[in-house]
Order: structure tokens, then C-alpha cells, then sequence
């Protein structure tokens, strides 16, 4: 089976620095087929017949012994992806891919913390979540927004990793 590994604050702002090489390699070494990576940001496409709990752990194992680094990891399987991008409730409503990302959470929000967000989202901000994932359309870009204040994780304190649209395009066909 196809999955992709979103791995959380690799290479951002100069934290958390780790070479995508290094990181299909130890993926290779692993057992996982096919191994392929997009951009520096920590996007790895994959082949594997394990569940996706238990590559979740073994990724972040992995990291932690090979690079010394605790990093938080998502997967999902790329038939995922599909359905992401068509579920996409904002869809025709953005001018670019900057404006529209999607927060992949390793659990469904629970409801509490989804009427929370919703409260606090402040027009012309939009976001919607569906399933494990929270469509962020952020016409007035990400800096002042909720997304960029951290707001998810800080005060909702869910783990997310954050991908732009062009990005969750492409992995689709990592």
C-alpha cells in the first residue's frame, strides 16, 4: 500500500534540520519501498503493508535513533490524499495556493474543540473540518492568522502538521 508521512517542523524557520537523503535513506534501511520525498519540509512517499498506527511509531522511532530528534509524524495512505483534495469544501474559492492549507491531525477533532476553532475564526478566515483534517482558507495569508498564531496547537493543544495546497496536490503522486 501507498502512504505519505507528513513529518511535523522539519526545516522550518532553521529548527528541527534534516536532510530529506538522510531521511529516505533511513526509511530504505527500514524495510519501506520505494521510498520518494518532496521538497525539504518532510513529505515522504512510501510502499509498506504495515498499519498506518504502527509506521507512525516506527517513523518516529526511527527519527529519534537515527537523527536524534523528536519529531512528530502523521501518515496517511495516498488514496487519502484523493479524497482530501475532492473533499475540499473551499474548492474554486481561493486565487492561489497560498491562501488554502490543510492541518492533517492524528486523531478526529473531538467536538468541544471544533466548536472552539469555530467560535474563534475571525472573517474573512474560513475553516472546515472534515474527518482528520481542517481546511484553512486564509485569503489575508497565514501570518496573522489563527493558523500562524499557533492557535490549533497551542490553545486547542491538538498535534497537526500543515501543508499549503501545492504541496497536498503533489502528494498525491509521491
Amino acid at each position: 500500500m501507498r502512504y505519505v508521512a507528513l513529518l511535523r517542523g522539519i526545516n522550518v524557520g532553521g529548527n528541527t534540520m534534516l536532510k530529506m537523503s538522510a531521511l529516505k535513506a533511513c526509511r530504505e534501511q527500514a524495510g519501506f519501498e520505494n521510498v520518494v520525498t518532496y521538497i525539504n519540509s518532510g513529505n515522504v512517499g512510501f510502499d509498506s503493508e504495515r498499519s498506518e498506527s504502527d509506521l507512525v511509531s516506527s517513523i518516529e522511532s526511527a527519527i529519534a535513533a537515527e537523527f536524534e530528534k523528536q519529531v512528530p509524524v502523521i501518515v496517511r495512505a495516498q488514496a487519502d490524499i484523493a479524497r482530501i483534495i475532492s473533499a475540499n469544501p473551499f474548492d474554486g474559492e481561493f486565487e492561489n495556493h497560498k491562501e488554502m492549507h490543510v492541518l492533517f491531525l492524528k486523531e478526529e477533532m473531538p467536538t468541544d474543540k471544533m466548536a472552539e476553532l469555530m467560535e474563534a475564526v475571525e472573517p474573512p478566515e474560513r475553516f472546515a473540518v472534515i474527518g482528520r483534517e481542517i481546511f484553512c482558507h486564509l485569503p489575508m495569508g497565514v501570518a496573522n492568522s489563527l493558523l500562524g498564531k499557533s492557535y490549533i496547537e497551542k490553545k486547542l493543544k491538538l498535534a497537526v502538521t500543515a501543508r499549503n495546497w501545492r504541496t497536498v496536490e503533489k502528494l498525491t503522486v509521491l
